[in-house]
């Protein structure tokens, strides 16, 4: 019918335009959610903003594999990314922007520092 052959076209499309991502190196997935980058530095306001212009947020790891999705984005631009957490009124505990408790973190020793580090 013609509802499904439009949906076999645009998953297709969705399909290709996802390789040419992977082959940039832009996108990964972990589970169910895709982690982007632009591959450009800026400030955390900025990238903020970037974020919600493409209806996302800031990437914040809730577990390993989203951990290492956002890995891939450091290792591969060699860089740092900001993450979508903050300090608490609590010095050294962070949550998440809604105040919602992190209930995963892999921070290396002595993290985090607010060196670019953690």
């Amino acid at each position: 019918n013609e509802i499904g052959d439009i949906n076999q076209q645009l998953e297709h499309r969705i399909a290709r335009l996802e390789g040419v991502l992977r082959l940039q190196k832009t996108i990964t997935e972990s589970g169910q959610k895709i982690f982007a980058t632009n591959g450009k530095k800026a400030d955390f306001n900025t990238t903020l903003q970037k974020c919600k212009e493409a209806g996302g947020s800031v990437a914040a790891p809730r577990n390993p594999g989203e951990n290492e999705a956002i890995q891939y984005f450091v290792k591969t631009f060699n860089t740092y990314a900001y993450l979508g957490i903050k300090e608490s009124l609590i010095p050294g505990k962070f949550q998440f922007p809604d105040g919602t408790e992190l209930s995963y973190t892999n921070w290396y020793l002595n993290e985090p520092s607010g060196k670019g580090e953690e």
